[in-house]
This record gives C-alpha cells, sequence and structure tokens, in this order.
C-alpha cells in the first residue's frame, strides 16, 4: 500500500488532489467531481485510502481502496 492517503481538497479557487507527504498531484480541476473521479483513480492504482474534502476543509467523503486490516471493525 502507498504510504500516504490521496486527499481531494479545495485550494487557492481549484480543487486539487495531493498524497499525504508527497504534495500535489495531478493538474488543478474547476470542479470538484472532476477533482473527486481524479484522486479516486489516484487512490485505486496506489491501493489506499481517499480523503474527499468539502470546500471549508471538512471531510465529506471516505473511500478504501485496498489492503484494509482483516480485524478492522465495521
Amino acid at each position: 500500500m502507498a504510504t500516504g492517503y490521496v486527499h481531494t481538497v479545495y485550494k487557492d479557487g481549484e480543487w486539487v488532489n495531493s498524497i499525504e507527504g508527497d504534495g500535489y498531484v495531478g493538474q488543478a480541476h474547476a470542479t470538484k467531481d472532476d477533482a473527486v473521479a481524479a484522486g479516486r483513480t489516484a487512490a485505486q492504482s496506489r491501493a489506499t485510502e481517499h480523503v474527499i474534502h468539502n470546500q471549508d476543509g471538512t471531510i465529506s467523503e471516505r473511500s478504501s481502496y485496498g489492503n484494509d486490516p482483516a480485524d478492522r471493525p465495521g
């Protein structure tokens, strides 16, 4: 699994995706939907978590794309 989660965040008037510890990846997006789709693809290819933030920075959604521990509740 990749070491950092993929985060979709609003920054400086644009939606971007970042990897924890690695900085921003890919291009900026005009809409949240476009950024979420690109972030989902990045998280799936890295077999890691995708954390989607609202414009105010709060987390709106999380999805895991592989390597979840077997003893994880839920």
